[in-house]
């Protein structure tokens, strides 16, 4: 039987989505995915101190990965929408709240809820 608190089963997801984003964008080793836990460490102290933002978990963990990815590897996710001009990585929107979503800020369109890009996507290939 499932014993996990309601903080941890939110951290468990946030961290299956964020991990199932990297995956899709074929860019899951093990450095990134240490990524994402490092950042479920800091926001499971982060909540601890703030339960009510438990439901904020998902998106803070995603943008948390992207910062970190842009400080060491470069953006992410790149926008699948955009086909010309220059690459440029989504946005989580909203940044503090509940069902966070990919967003092209460019284009103005949500591209997919955390957790839900699909494969790699190559306009024009």
């Amino acid at each position: 039987m499932d014993h996990a608190t309601p903080l941890e089963q939110a951290l468990h997801v946030a961290r299956a989505l964020v991990l199932a984003d990297l995956a899709a964008g074929e860019v899951a080793d093990a450095d990134v995915v240490s990524l994402v836990e490092d950042s479920v460490t800091h926001r499971r102290w982060w909540v601890e101190q703030w339960p009510e933002g438990v439901d904020y978990l998902a998106g803070l963990v995603a943008q948390d990965v992207k910062d970190a990815l842009l400080e060491k590897y470069g953006r992410w996710p790149l926008c699948p929408v955009c086909a010309h001009g220059e690459p440029h990585a989504l946005d989580v929107e909203p940044e503090l709240g509940p069902d966070p979503h990919w967003v092209c800020s460019e284009a103005g369109v949500r591209v997919a809820a955390v957790g839900g890009l699909g494969p790699v996507f190559h306009p024009g290939r």
